[in-house]
């Protein structure tokens, strides 16, 4: 029930995602009325479907306090409580951010040595793609949390884009060492000396897209900003090129001749491409599909989810952090009991 345009756009976005995916099987937690009747127009999405009911909403402004108070019968309780209980190997939500965050670390829990989940993506760059978090889920961040944002970044990167030595940045307003605010410099200094890990250093905004690093480390409040300078960027670039191959007979004749390679740009850059951000550090797969996002977004952030279930993504980040970040022994030489927020 999440998203500008649902419930018709999940279910759209689940229809092109059976394409890809025709073993997917979906729980459709929301309202019945508003589900049934738009599932009786798609015949393969209803085979491979069933409906629970879910009477209450969580809505784009609903404060994650009174989500996490309120939201019990609400479709994205319901939709984490199934992972929780293993009726479901993951949810997919276009819903509101906070909420989805704060019912998915207090129904899931987190891994061992994580304090906060982070919300992690992959955007184009010019080697590739890199990895960037967090997105929006902590917007204020200690040394500490940016210190588990990177392990947790570099195992995500070895698990999913199979590197196996991922660099690491730390975005700030400079690469100088004195550059940044307290928290930024002290998680690098930490960074520096911590086993397992290829630190970089200070990476600037620019260096994100040229793919200087394989992840990009911030807090949410600038990952947030930062994503949203790229999608706006890249939409800009978009309006540019209409308007140039536009403005004259013969740009309409250079386009005709173009329009191969403009499409693939357009292709590359386009934003439902990459739409479909984990929730990081939790004991469970979830996938926040952007609140805009139309059926061929939703479709790709769907994907998203089944290819972390396809290729192990929980067991993989579980040996990737241990061996990053080894369990601490306790008096006698032996591993002491993990803490779990």
């Amino acid at each position: 029930m999440g998203g500008d345009h649902a419930p018709e756009m999940v279910l759209r976005g689940a229809e092109i995602a059976l394409v890809r995916f025709p073993q997917l099987r979906f729980q459709l937690f929301g309202q019945e009325g508003a589900l049934q009747p738009l599932l009786d127009t798609m015949p393969t999405v209803k085979a491979a479907s069933t409906i629970h009911h879910a009477p209450d909403v969580i809505t784009g402004d609903t404060k994650p306090s009174a989500a996490l108070r309120t939201g019990k019968r609400s479709s994205m309780r319901l939709a984490i409580d199934a992972v929780a209980d293993g009726s479901a190997d993951c949810v997919v939500s276009a819903g509101n951010t906070g909420a989805l965050m704060a019912l998915a670390k207090i129904v899931l829990k987190t891994m061992p040595g994580i304090d906060r989940p982070a919300i992690a993506t992959f955007l184009p760059t010019q080697r590739g793609e890199s990895v960037l978090l967090d997105l929006g889920a902590n917007v204020e961040c200690d040394a500490e949390n940016l210190v588990q944002f990177a392990l947790m970044g570099d195992a995500f990167a070895r698990a999913v884009l199979g590197v196996t030595k991922p660099l690491i940045g730390l975005l700030n307003v400079g690469s100088e060492d004195l550059k940044g605010v307290d928290s930024v410099r002290e998680a690098a200094a930490r960074l520096k000396d911590t086993p397992g890990i290829c630190f970089h250093g200070f990476v600037e905004g620019d260096d994100i897209a040229a793919g200087t690093v394989d992840v990009v480390v911030t807090d949410g409040f600038s990952g947030n900003i930062a994503l949203k300078t790229a999608e706006g960027t890249a939409k800009l670039y978009s309006h540019f090129l209409r308007a140039a191959f536009t403005n004259s007979v013969m740009a309409k004749i250079g386009y005709f001749f173009a329009k191969g390679a403009l499409d693939r740009v357009k292709e590359r850059l386009d934003p439902r491409r990459y739409n479909g951000a984990m929730l990081l550090g939790l004991n469970g797969i979830v996938v926040k599909s952007h609140g805009g996002s139309d059926a061929v977004g939703f479709a790709n952030a769907v994907g998203v989810a089944a290819d972390l279930i396809i290729n192990g993504f929980l067991e993989r980040i579980r040996e990737e952090l241990a061996l990053v970040r080894p369990p601490v022994e306790g008096p006698a030489g032996t591993p002491a009991d993990p803490v779990t927020t």
